[in-house]
């Protein structure tokens, strides 16, 4: 097949929640199609990347944002009719992200801004270019469902997210559990995951460290300074480079447990799957892992405040059998399920059904 795959970003290197998933489908459907990549730029040392995607391309367009890349009027006359079939992927359902913004944002300032207005605006625009698409492409049954509810006549997929073929570990290494690592991972330029680390350093650390001296904390990721002043000293704040994914990967395999206390919803979790692929036990909240096919208490530990993550985190670290048994089924359902050569296979099964 012929494909054209055009992304609002250049997906290298794989550092955010979209390059990720770009960049592992498109390297593994160039190895029985054609591609063609359109992608979008911000700076110049982006340009960098194109001989490195040009392993896995036939054609590579790079392009540089204009100053107002998303209004209607300068867009419309760029996109020409076509007869080509359009798959539009939905990483996340936005205009339900940024509701989750508006809803966490004290009530006053509700009251004096008009954000439903900007929400009315997002959910407008992507209900009308979803029917635009011959299918739209969902990352979870969640998202799909959101999809339907709005647009019942909408043809739509659901092709997951997947583990990064460099995280999944081949097998369980040994942990030395007497001063645990307890880790938390994302990219910073995003609000939920903010929220989920100044809810760890602020709502759980505290309780945490009363019992539990011996605990580290390692948050790392993009733009860490987003999360503001730590005054805890076994907090560590790990700012990574873009490109710097081994740096993602040992930070990874030297952590014990990872905690995400994500309450924002959209997609499924690429961080998640990272950690199960890794080896190291997940306790998130119910948002956090929704979407994916996991079972509380058995692939991973679900808890809601922040005394429940506490308690989740003392049993795990103290019961050495169960925190074997949910590293190990973890791991086996990324192994079976959530691999990136098996979602592209079934997302080339998509394309050719058109």
């Amino acid at each position: 097949m012929k494909i054209l795959m055009v992304t609002p970003y250049v997906p290298y290197p794989p550092s955010s929640g979209g390059q990720i998933r770009t960049f592992n489908l498109l390297k593994h459907l160039s190895q029985s199609n054609e591609i063609t990549l359109v992608a979008l730029y911000k700076n110049q040392k982006e340009k960098d990347y194109y001989s490195y995607l040009k392993n896995f391309c036939k054609k590579i367009y790079l392009c540089q944002r204009p100053e107002k890349p998303w209004v209607f009027k300068n867009i419309l006359p760029h996109i020409p009719k076509t007869n080509t079939p359009i798959v539009l992927v939905e990483q996340t359902i936005e205009y339900n992200v940024y509701k989750h913004f508006v809803n966490s944002l004290p009530f006053y300032l509700r009251m004096l801004v008009y954000f439903d207005i900007d929400i009315i605006k997002l959910r407008y625009w992507e209900r009308f270019y979803w029917k635009k698409a011959n299918i739209v492409v969902a990352v979870s049954s969640p998202d799909e469902k959101i999809i339907k509810n709005e647009e019942e006549e909408i043809k739509t997929s659901v092709i997951p997210n997947g583990a990064g073929d460099e995280m999944i570990v081949l097998s369980l290494e040994k942990k030395d559990l007497k001063k645990p690592v307890v880790f938390f991972q994302g990219n910073f330029f995003w609000l939920q995951n903010v929220e989920a680390a100044k809810f760890l350093i602020n709502k759980i650390y505290p309780l945490l460290i009363k019992n539990n001296p011996n605990i580290n904390v390692v948050i790392a990721g993009q733009n860490a300074g987003k999360i503001g002043e730590v005054n805890f000293k076994k907090i560590k704040i790990v700012d990574i480079s873009s490109d710097d994914t081994q740096k993602v990967k040992k930070l990874f395999r030297e952590a014990d447990l990872f905690i995400a206390p994500i309450f924002g919803p959209g997609g499924t979790r690429l961080k998640i799957l990272a950690a199960m692929g890794s080896g190291i036990p997940v306790i998130s909240t119910e948002t956090g892992v929704e979407g994916l096919d996991v079972t509380n208490n058995s692939h991973v530990l679900t808890a809601k405040s922040p005394s429940q993550f506490v308690e989740k985190i003392e049993n795990i670290l103290r019961d050495k059998r169960n925190y074997e048994k949910i590293r190990s089924n973890a791991l086996s359902l990324v192994k079976n399920k959530y691999q990136w050569q098996g979602i592209a296979n079934k997302l080339e099964t998509v394309y050719k059904n058109l």
